[in-house]
């Protein structure tokens, strides 16, 4: 499913609407890196306490066996049909629901960035933010 929440830039919700909004070029580079990973591997993102801003995002694989009861899970699937899931625990969520994550190829300041619309502060490195 796909909305938008900038003007220009195209982003995906999961399946069923909800969970985290990734632009094109995260979904792509997403696809890559599960299809890297393999079909026993899911992304968790969510957030830990640290960074320069107080509370820092989290994002790495993880093995199917360590779903959690209590954890989200959001299917997304790329243009060309590649499916991924994205699983978050509940604590995460609140601070991080309606965010946006963005991929950039720039040689300063690339990689995965994130866009936060509850952060009341963010630092400079992108991946640090307060409520």
């Amino acid at each position: 499913m796909s909305s938008s929440s900038l003007p220009g830039i195209s982003t995906h919700t999961a399946q069923d609407g909800k969970g985290i909004l990734i632009t094109q070029s995260a979904m792509e580079q997403l696809a890559r890196l599960c299809k890297e990973k393999g079909s026993a591997q899911l992304l968790r993102v969510g957030v830990r306490s640290g960074g320069c801003s107080g509370m820092s995002y989290t994002m790495d694989f993880v093995e199917l066996d360590s779903i959690k009861n209590e954890d989200e899970i959001y299917q997304y699937q790329t243009l060309d049909g590649t499916e991924f899931k994205v699983i978050c625990d509940p604590k995460s969520l609140l601070y991080i629901y309606g965010m946006q994550l963005d991929f950039s190829n720039e040689l300063i300041g690339g990689g995965f960035n994130f866009t936060n619309p509850n952060a009341t502060q963010t630092c400079g490195c992108g991946s640090s933010f307060a409520v």
